[in-house]
């Protein structure tokens, strides 16, 4: 039984390039979590200025309609801006290298930052929902329809295009966190659009409207918040989709040498994926072919999943492959009583 682990932080000229249909990545000098951390802050930092941007406007038409839809409307855009900034620092913590003490990194401080970015999200929802109830009890009149109606369209052209490029950013590099953000972004901006519908209800004669259409939007606020702290986590939790453990395992099977695939496991460190994966060889390989072998799954499972980092490949003998095998027999040391491992 021996292990084979490989990383891209070694020291052995190790570098190559392999091009597919869906992407290309590169193996050795150039480590890919560098390049997505950027690309993280980079789509963090340009859709935070959109999203405050948007709300900017939106606190202005606020001070001088009193729509409380539009008020709920804002402070969720603002909350959502907010949550940028967390990311923000989860990016630029994912950059430091692993040390003694943190020895897979920092990429999990990303998790920790969606974390912070539920609780915004829920807090946001909290102030709406007070805001609409309390409207419901004491209506006011809301003043500039007009202003209103167009501060919702901004709201929902503003949160679309933050969406779209979030969630695309996300895909690129792998972060949940930044994926739930752009999803977030959308229904914000489909509330916006239901802010329209209150101003219109308004217009029409209907004054609890505006009130009625904050409640659903802190409805769809609550919502949100289910959603988007299921996947996160599921991630603190080592959670993974069950199909990404089907693809390392056909890629595995798929390599010449391997006989079975005994063990898998995954866990996602931010938006970067480390695999430990053992299989089973010919009791007849040398050692040097079984690190062959190990270096081979390890090419394999980097060309099929787009956002592993890292892999450790554990390899046995195919007669006695499997954590059963590991364990070692009750025995004895001495005075000390029977036990096993």
């Amino acid at each position: 039984m021996f292990g084979h682990r490989d990383s891209n932080r070694d020291n052995r000229p190790h570098e190559h390039n392999h091009r597919h249909d869906a992407h290309v990545h590169t193996h050795g000098a150039i480590d890919p979590s560098i390049f997505t951390t950027q690309r993280g802050i980079w789509a963090v930092k340009w859709s935070f200025l959109g999203l405050f941007a948007t709300a900017l406007f939106q606190v202005v038409i606020v001070l001088f309609s009193g729509s409380v839809a539009l008020l709920a409307d804002t402070i969720h855009n603002i909350g959502d801006a907010a949550t940028a900034i967390p990311l923000w620092i989860a990016f630029t913590l994912a950059r430091w290298k692993p040390n003694k003490r943190f020895t897979y990194g920092f990429g999990r401080v990303e998790d920790l930052a969606g974390v912070t970015v539920v609780l915004t999200i829920l807090f946001s929802a909290i102030i709406a929902g007070y805001v609409s109830i309390d409207r419901l009890f004491h209506p006011q009149t809301v003043g500039y329809l007009w202003a209103v109606i167009i501060a919702s369209v901004i709201g929902f052209i503003g949160n679309e295009a933050v969406a779209i490029f979030r969630i695309k950013v996300g895909k690129e590099i792998g972060s949940a966190a930044l994926i739930a953000d752009g999803h977030h972004a959308r229904v914000d901006g489909l509330t916006s659009l239901a802010v329209l519908f209150g101003a219109v209800g308004v217009w029409l004669g209907y004054p609890l409207a505006d009130p009625i259409v904050g409640f659903l939007i802190t409805v769809a606020i609550f919502r949100i918040v289910w959603e988007s702290g299921k996947a996160i986590f599921t991630r603190l939790l080592d959670g993974v989709d069950p199909e990404v453990i089907d693809e390392i395992k056909h890629a595995v099977n798929h390599t010449e040498g391997v006989k079975d695939v005994t063990e898998v496991r995954v866990r996602w460190l931010g938006h970067r994926l480390h695999a430990e994966v053992n299989i089973a060889v010919s009791p007849e390989f040398s050692v040097e072919k079984g690190h062959e072998i190990a270096n081979e799954v390890r090419h394999q499972l980097l060309h099929h999943l787009q956002y592993l980092s890292n892999a450790t490949i554990h390899i046995d003998p195919v007669n006695a492959s499997g954590e059963k095998h590991h364990r070692i027999t009750e025995h004895a040391h001495g005075d000390l009583p029977a036990h096993s491992h």
